[in-house]
């Protein structure tokens, strides 16, 4: 039932599917009814989410944008165009209003320049187009049944990849206090319920979604974006160095 891992690098469980993790049946559901031409994702991985879009869309044209270039002869493979940026200080390398979907699934916990990566995606986002975003949930119910015991939340551990924290409640905050002007947020979804096998999680994700180990928001953009991401970091000072660009 327990395997000895490093630290933070992924469950000591066997009997959870981590693929739940991804929320990719979540991916499938949002998008059979939205028309795509041209698909981003930020930190695309192998290329598995965009090969979902692919299914629907596919005449779609398809860019997966990651850190680590080892995974470019595979993407090549599956028809996505692999480009390198770095999401936290360079800009995307499009027009505004250019890409009809964008994908951020599991990698905004990764990075600490959530305001430069957020102007850069509704930059390029058209009107009308949707950003997929998934993140591990600090208050997942199993993150916090640990905090009773003194237990740190797994998601956000020292010894991990992860440098950032996310729940529902913060996350809507975020978007409706900067972006309420030009996005919503449509729906919202939970996928993985730690420590079930599938065949529990998966319900319980669907009938209690923000207490699932990941969370899933689909934000629809309404009206031409204008700066606000970087204006707030501007009118309302925070105490870091938040990157703003040149």
């Amino acid at each position: 039932m327990f395997q000895k891992v490093t630290p933070g690098s992924t469950s000591r469980l066997n009997i959870v599917d981590h693929n739940e993790t991804y929320g990719r049946h979540i991916l499938q559901k949002t998008i059979k009814e939205i028309d795509i031409s041209q698909c981003l994702d930020l930190g695309c991985g192998n290329g598995d989410d965009l090969t979902i879009i692919k299914q629907y869309n596919p005449q779609a044209k398809l860019i997966g944008i990651d850190h680590s270039s080892s995974s470019t002869n595979k993407l090549v493979n599956k028809g996505i165009h692999s480009i390198s940026v770095n999401i936290e200080n360079q800009a995307l390398p499009f027009d505004d209003e250019s890409v009809d979907f964008i994908i951020a699934n599991q990698i905004l916990e990764h990075t600490k320049e959530i305001f430069w990566i957020n102007h850069e995606i509704f930059r390029t986002l058209r009107v009308g187009g949707y950003l997929y975003l998934g993140v591990p949930n600090v208050l997942s119910l199993h993150n916090r049944i640990l905090g009773l015991f003194g237990i740190h939340p797994t998601c956000s551990k020292l010894i991990s990849a992860h440098v950032r924290v996310f729940s529902k409640q913060d996350t809507l905050m975020f978007y409706r206090s900067i972006a309420q002007r030009f996005a919503t947020v449509d729906k919202f979804y939970g996928s993985q319920f730690y420590p079930f096998p599938k065949k529990i999680a998966r319900p319980l994700s669907a009938v209690l979604p923000s207490l699932a180990f990941s969370i899933f928001f689909v934000i629809r953009k309404t009206e031409k974006y204008n700066g606000e991401f970087i204006e707030w970091l501007i009118k309302t000072p925070l105490e870091t160095n938040f990157y703003r660009g040149e």
